[in-house]
């Protein structure tokens, strides 16, 4: 008997539209919404999910943020929802530097580090 099965790491982007100012780099973006989870798979169909979680992606800077799990679902089901502030957790890479890239409102410098001042101008970020 040959059994074929694997576990793997899946990603599902939402169709979610909500336009915001972002709180990173201030300029107008979008959120765009995906959950990431571990699958399951027998013959190559995927049979049982795990380990979900759902984030929000910034379209302006990229910064990431993990959405409430609640949120999520509603989003997953097609609900009609506003994600709001308080619904968002940063994430933080290893190092303790945000994902994404910071960019200057005044003079257009950009950096993956976690700085609070513009390197080239001094404008706070």
């Amino acid at each position: 008997m040959f059994l074929v099965m694997g576990i793997t790491d899946g990603r599902k982007d939402f169709s979610f539209n909500q336009l915001v100012t972002c709180t990173i780099c201030g300029k107008y973006g979008r959120f765009n919404v995906f959950m990431t989870y571990t699958v399951l798979s027998f013959f190559f169909i995927p049979t049982f999910k795990w380990n979900k979680h759902y984030y929000v992606q910034t379209s302006c800077c990229g910064t990431v943020y993990e959405l409430d799990p609640e949120i999520g679902k509603a989003i997953a089901r097609g609900e009609e929802v506003e994600v709001k502030q308080n619904h968002l957790t940063r994430v933080i890479n290893g190092r303790g530097f945000t994902t994404g890239y910071k960019k200057c409102r005044l003079c257009g410098y950009e950096t993956t580090e976690d700085f609070d001042f513009c390197p080239k101008c001094g404008t706070r970020f």
